[in-house]
């Protein structure tokens, strides 16, 4: 991980030029929701969560400029709302925090700096890294009960719920004032896991899962209204791995820039 956040931030600024550089600090709130196996397909759903962060940004010149953020969101997957009857009778649901620390290399399509009348506007893209905590949880009775620690496709050894993102995306940045600046973006963030709602694989035998796991985990793995045994059927697709977004407006404000010496004294 080191290493990739190392080559990035070199790649980033070997894209650097000569010319007016500034920071800038801001605030995020938006939404959060993520596409998998208990949500196909469907952006910006009733299953959308608030989320919100901070960031900051150190712009390079007027088209490149390199962001770090901390992010903070939630998703979730109710295969009940499904318009899938497959889903419906799969009848999983889950929801989890998800907690992200990224660093982005950013491009202006147009010549953009808060304040400049002359460069008030411009449509902007982004790709970065990012480190993300995820920890899937279903509803158990009355209680909400964390779902990796059983296991619920009989795994021999659970899944990490710290990895890795490739966060992308686009927006638009414009002018409020002579330091002040509004963000609105969207970025999908590419996971390594199938595992951000618990569902991947096949079921497992409902009696090995209670004794390896207990009583909980084998309630949780098949909550299927067909009726009969599930043990070996598709319970997800490994072949399509998860993926989680943010989306938001971001109010920016400049830090004060270096002042320049007057080379006559």
């Amino acid at each position: 991980m080191k290493r990739i956040l190392f080559l990035f931030m070199i790649f980033a600024f070997s894209l650097s030029v000569k010319g007016q550089k500034s920071d800038e600090v801001g605030i995020m709130l938006g939404g959060s929701y993520y596409i998998g196996d208990l949500n196909p397909t469907a952006h910006f759903s009733s299953l959308t969560r608030p989320a919100g962060g901070v960031v900051f940004r150190h712009n390079f010149n007027l088209r490149f400029a390199l962001a770090a953020s901390a992010l903070f969101g939630s998703v979730q997957g109710i295969d009940a709302r499904s318009s899938s009857y497959q889903q419906q009778q799969r009848n999983l649901s889950f929801r989890s925090s998800i907690y992200e620390l990224a660093c982005r290399g950013e491009f202006n399509f147009i010549e953009y700096k808060i304040g400049d009348e002359k460069h008030a506007f411009t449509p902007f893209m982004f790709l970065g890294v990012a480190v993300f905590n995820f920890n899937p949880k279903a509803s158990f009775g009355s209680q909400w009960i964390a779902l990796q620690p059983l296991k619920t496709e009989g795994q021999s050894k659970a899944y990490r719920k710290t990895q890795i993102s490739v966060p992308f995306g686009a927006g638009v940045r414009i002018n409020l004032s002579k330091r002040i600046g509004l963000v609105a973006e969207w970025g999908m963030r590419k996971t390594f896991t199938d595992y951000l709602d618990d569902v991947s694989t096949v079921y497992a035998d409902p009696a090995q899962l209670k004794a390896d796991n207990g009583a909980i985990s084998a309630a949780v793995a098949d909550r299927s209204t067909t009726g009969g045994s599930n043990i070996g059927l598709q319970r997800g697709n490994p072949r399509n791995k998860d993926w989680y977004s943010f989306a938001g407006l971001t109010i920016t404000f400049q830090l004060a820039d270096k002042p320049k010496h007057c080379s006559a004294y």
